[in-house]
C-alpha cells in the first residue's frame, strides 16, 4: 500500500508539473497572453492525454501477458493495431472527410477497423476451438498479417502524401491532443480499468494456468471473453486519438512485477499509475525534442523499448520471457 501511495503521489506531481515542461513560445514581454494559451489549450490537454493512454496501454499489456501466461504478449497482440492502420490507410487513400458529434473521421476510421479486427479474432477464435489462449493468439497472429498485407496493398497504390500520412500516424503521436480528445478517450479506458480490476483475483489465477482457475471456480471462458472485449475496446479507444504507441504495454508491467510482486490486486492500479507516469514524461521529453520539427512519442518509446526487449531476453538467460 505504501508503494502505491507513494505512485500515486508520483502521478500527481508529475500531472501538475509535466505542463510547465518544455520550450517558451515567446520569451520575455507577453502581452496576449499567448503562453498562458498554450499552456491551458495545448500541453494541459496533452498531459491528461498521455497519461489516459498510458493507463490504457500498460493495463493492456498486463492483462494480456496474464492471459496468454506470456511476458512478450502486448495490447496490440490480437491485432487491434492492424485493423485500426488498415481503417486509417483507407480513409486517408480515399481522402474522405467527414466528422460525427465532434469526432474526426480519421479517429472513426481507426475505431471502425479495430471494431472489425475484434470482431474477426472472436469469430475465429469460436470456430478454431473455443476461447483458448491458443486459438485467440493464433487468430489474432494470422489477423495482423492479413491486415498488414491489406496495409501495403492499399499504400501501394496510394500517392506519396497519402502514405506519410500513414506513415507519420505509426509513429504514434500526441500533437494533436485536446480537450475533446481526452473526453473521447475517457470513457474507453475508464471503463476498461474498472472492468479490469473487477476480475483482480480472476487474473491471478489465470496467469496459474486454466485447469487450476477452473478448480478455484473462474468460469474461464467467460472471464477471458470479458477481458478481451473489455481491454480491446480500450485500447481501440487510445489508438483513435494516438495511434500506435509500442512498448508501453511490454515494459510497465515488467517494471510494476519487479516492484509490486505478481499479484493483480496490487499490479492493476500500480499499471494505471505507471503507465499514465511513464507516457507522460515520454511524451514530454519528444515534445522537447527539436530535430527538423517535434519527435513522435511512439519513436522515443521504441528506442527505449529495444534495449528493454534486450534486457529481458538476455535476465536469466532467457528465463524472463515467460510470465
Amino acid at each position: 500500500m505504501k508503494k502505491l501511495l507513494v505512485l500515486l503521489s508520483l502521478a500527481v506531481l508529475t500531472l501538475f508539473l509535466a505542463p510547465h515542461v518544455g520550450h517558451t513560445v515567446l520569451e520575455g514581454n507577453d502581452p496576449k497572453g499567448i503562453n498562458d494559451l498554450v499552456f491551458r489549450e495545448i500541453r494541459v490537454p496533452r498531459v491528461l492525454m498521455a497519461f489516459l493512454c498510458g493507463m490504457g496501454l500498460s493495463v493492456g499489456g498486463l492483462v494480456f501477458q496474464a492471459m496468454f501466461r506470456n511476458s512478450l504478449a502486448t495490447p496490440f497482440t490480437l491485432g487491434v493495431a492492424s485493423g485500426s492502420t488498415l481503417g486509417v490507410a483507407l480513409w486517408v487513400m480515399f481522402g474522405i472527410q467527414f466528422s460525427l458529434l465532434g469526432i474526426s473521421g480519421l479517429s472513426l476510421a481507426a475505431l471502425a477497423g479495430a471494431l472489425v479486427s475484434i470482431l474477426l479474432v472472436y469469430g475465429m477464435a469460436r470456430v478454431t476451438g473455443g476461447f483458448s489462449p491458443l486459438a485467440m493468439l493464433l487468430g489474432g497472429v494470422v489477423l495482423s498479417f492479413f491486415f498488414s498485407s491489406l496495409t501495403l496493398l492499399v499504400q501501394h497504390f496510394a500517392d506519396a502524401g497519402s502514405t506519410f500520412r500513414v506513415m507519420r500516424w505509426l509513429m504514434g503521436n500526441l500533437g494533436g491532443a485536446d480537450y475533446e480528445g481526452v473526453w473521447q478517450v475517457l470513457p474507453f479506458v475508464l471503463s476498461g480499468v474498472m472492468i479490469v480490476s473487477f476480475f483482480r483475483n480472476e487474473l491471478d489465477l489465470l496467469s496459474l494456468g486454466d485447469e487450476l482457475a477452473q478448480s478455484r471456480g473462474v468460469e474461464v471462458d467467460r472471464v477471458r471473453k470479458v477481458l478481451f472485449f473489455a481491454v480491446s475496446l480500450m485500447v481501440a479507444g487510445v489508438m483513435t486519438v494516438c495511434g500506435p504507441i509500442g512498448f508501453v504495454g511490454i515494459m510497465v508491467p515488467h517494471f510494476c512485477r519487479m516492484l509490486f510482486g505478481v499479484s493483480h490486486r496490487n499490479l492493476v492500479w500500480a499499471s494505471v499509475l505507471l503507465g499514465g507516469i511513464f507516457l507522460v514524461w515520454c511524451d514530454t521529453l519528444a515534445r522537447s525534442i527539436s530535430v527538423g520539427g517535434e519527435l513522435p512519442v511512439g519513436v522515443l518509446t521504441a528506442l527505449l523499448g529495444g534495449p528493454f526487449f534486450l534486457w529481458l531476453l538476455v535476465q536469466n538467460g532467457g528465463r524472463g520471457m515467460r510470465y
